[in-house]
């Protein structure tokens, strides 16, 4: 059993939250494109579940990782997909590194006020021609005194129009590409950073998303994160709580997925009967939250292993892979269960159906986790294993 009695508080704490100040206003936030993001945040910080893992010093409650499962799979419980991704990379992305390895001052600097729900956080990782090739970025950060002067462009960047900071990986040096990397907290009213655009997204609404520009970027070397050229580590140490957190984050949304047909197809007459009454769906419907509780297994016995220490890259890429393929296979089966309904905006499952599809999509395509675990196999070819 992963949660106790201590998690189950938290989990009914951020459940009130989530009930009193975040449904209420979904389909007015889906509708407008764009949520209240510094308001909200402040009002999680405020509450303490923007820090849940983070170090008591700086502002966070000192708790393991399996507090932030708690958070992220009650997160799932919002009615888009949207919100609890703005949310998750203010606490799962673009700080875990910070927190892990920042100095005392760019933790206390920036980390705290995150924390705290004061600033607005984004990753600053993919490029137009680097989004899983994350080792092939070209944003690059040249030394000139005191100062770091960066150029390049970053894309696809949740939060980015919003953002008051970034945890910018960036090229440091022209050495072998695992050891040119550096990240950097990039403050985001500095001067030559431009928002190029607000990308316009099939799904995730209401989370802003953007393509930047840095030009001729100033910023002090002291906002370094832990050791130039560690950069692509702890980035890759920073993936293995993302994609837990994506893991963790789409369990509600299944469940409820699979609750929503159930209810409507138990209500909808076909042929002289419910929908339901074929044995089919409910058939069908049985496995797939057969499913849905293998993914949990999976996700809770990762974070189990992170918690104690382990190296759970093979298993967090499993996890990250299966989310992705079972939020598709699910929302398109439930989907089809209500027929035309299912084509209409109105209905729920739509605005599953869309925001879901980029679970096999960011924080790593699915093609890249399997050959994660391909690695972990042993069973790439030689030329491959570097």
């Amino acid at each position: 059993m992963i949660y106790g009695p201590e998690h189950e508080e938290l989990i009914r704490s951020l459940t009130k939250f989530i009930d009193q100040e975040i449904n209420p206003h979904v389909d007015e936030w889906e509708a407008e494109g764009e949520f209240p993001t510094h308001a909200l945040f402040k009002k999680l910080g405020d509450k303490g579940f923007l820090g849940v893992c983070k170090p008591v010093e700086f502002g966070g409650l000192g708790l393991d990782y399996s507090y932030s499962l708690a958070v992220s799979e009650t997160l799932g419980k919002i009615h888009c997909g949207g919100v609890p991704m703005a949310i998750g990379v203010q606490t799962d992305m673009a700080t875990p590194a910070l927190a892990r390895f920042g100095s005392d001052y760019v933790r206390e600097t920036y980390l705290r006020p995150a924390i705290a729900g004061d600033l607005v956080t984004c990753i600053g990782v993919s490029e137009p021609g680097a989004g899983s090739d994350v080792a092939n970025i070209k944003s690059h950060a040249r030394k000139d005194g005191e100062d770091y002067i960066i150029n390049g462009q970053k894309m696809w960047i949740t939060n980015g129009t919003k953002a008051d900071i970034m945890t910018m990986l960036v090229n440091t040096s022209d050495g072998a590409m695992h050891e040119s990397k550096s990240l950097i907290v990039v403050p985001m009213d500095s001067p030559g950073i431009t928002v190029a655009r607000k990308l316009d997204k099939m799904g995730m609404r209401s989370s802003d998303t953007a393509q930047l520009y840095f030009e001729d970027v100033r910023v002090p070397a002291r906002n370094l994160i832990g050791e130039e050229g560690k950069g692509f580590t702890y980035q890759m140490l920073q993936f293995q709580e993302e994609r837990l957190w994506a893991a963790g984050a789409g369990l509600k949304p299944l469940e409820k997925a699979i609750n929503d047909v159930i209810d409507y197809t138990r209500t909808r007459q076909a042929f002289g009967k419910p929908l339901l009454d074929n044995q089919y769906i409910h058939f069908r419907l049985a496995e797939l939250l057969t499913e849905v509780e293998q993914l949990r297994s999976l996700t809770y016995r990762a974070v189990y292993e992170y918690v104690r220490g382990g190296d759970v890259t093979m298993l967090a890429s499993m996890a990250k892979l299966k989310v992705g393929r079972l939020t598709r296979e699910i929302a398109d089966a439930c989907l089809q269960y209500y027929g035309g309904m299912g084509f209409m905006n109105e209905t729920p499952i739509t605005r599953f159906f869309r925001d879901g599809r980029l679970s096999s999509i960011g924080g790593g395509a699915d093609e890249v986790m399997l050959g994660i675990i391909c690695k972990y196999m042993d069973i790439l070819p030689k030329q491959r294993r570097g």
